[in-house]
């Protein structure tokens, strides 16, 4: 697949600044599979959002995937790219920074309710500020402020060892190599390799590989596979049980997620 790389500045809508006055505003636009934002940073928070199409977002050294009807936040000053996997409908929301809704200085995934879907759709619709922009836009800081976040990323560590053996599973999703095992696959000691997922990633290695087949089920639903074959290609023995670790994760089967 072609990648075209798109500036901030190069053939973007005018870039609607979000001002005291104005705090929240919205720029829309189409991209295809391919367009990629470059990586860029801004003064705001930005809430990305596709009601079509799924995104992946690298920032903070982590890989963030954004299936349709959810979005990510993405705090003021923090560099990031957005890569679109399919035909994506994006709609942004910047928020001034004196503004922010979350007070989280990290990125996250966010599921999108019924109600700002439509709040969304509602500031798109808008010519000029006004009395409707201020009360569209306080719903719109209150729903984010009870949206419910979704750990759809995957953390990427420095460290070369380590990295190696992360390389090694995105590269082969559905191995179920033991740490030892992948351990002289990358020339360390399984001990080291548990004390660098702690110290880097936060969080032991069982829970890293379950995150990763977590995180490349979003792309692999966007390429077009089955269920059965999504769980196929991430190791799991049986549909029903990639399921159930599915829905213990998010709350709700593989199906019901990805048609919203």
């Amino acid at each position: 697949m072609a990648v075209t790389i798109v500036t901030h500045t190069q053939t973007s809508p005018p870039v609607c600044f979000p001002t005291q006055a104005r705090p929240v505003r919205l720029v829309a636009r189409n991209l295809q599979a391919g367009q990629t934002l470059e990586a860029h940073h801004h003064a705001w928070g930005q809430l990305t959002y596709t009601p079509n199409g799924m995104l992946q977002v690298v920032a903070e050294e982590s890989v963030w995937f954004v299936p349709p009807m959810r979005a990510i936040w993405i705090p003021p000053a923090i560099t990031h790219e957005v890569r679109p996997l399919t035909a994506t409908h994006l709609r942004v929301i910047h928020i001034h920074a004196d503004h922010s809704p979350l007070s989280s200085p990290h990125c996250i995934v966010l599921e999108v309710s019924n109600l700002l879907k439509e709040l969304i759709a509602s500031m798109e619709q808008l010519d000029e500020p006004g009395p409707r922009e201020n009360h569209l836009s306080q719903v719109i800081m209150d729903e984010l402020q009870a949206a419910k976040p979704l750990p759809i990323y995957l953390p990427m560590p420095k460290d070369k060892r380590l990295k190696s053996l992360c390389e090694l599973l995105l590269a082969d999703p559905a191995s179920n190599d033991t740490l030892e095992v992948l351990a002289n696959k990358v020339g360390a000691s399984s001990r080291t390799l548990t004390r660098l997922f702690e110290q880097e990633l936060s969080m032991g290695f069982g829970t890293w590989r379950q995150q990763m087949r977590l995180a490349r089920t979003t792309p692999l639903i966007a390429s077009g596979l089955s269920i059965a074959q999504v769980a196929a290609e991430l190791g799991y023995t049986s549909q029903s049980a990639f399921s159930a670790m599915f829905k213990k994760t998010f709350g709700e089967s593989p199906s019901a997620f990805f048609n919203k």
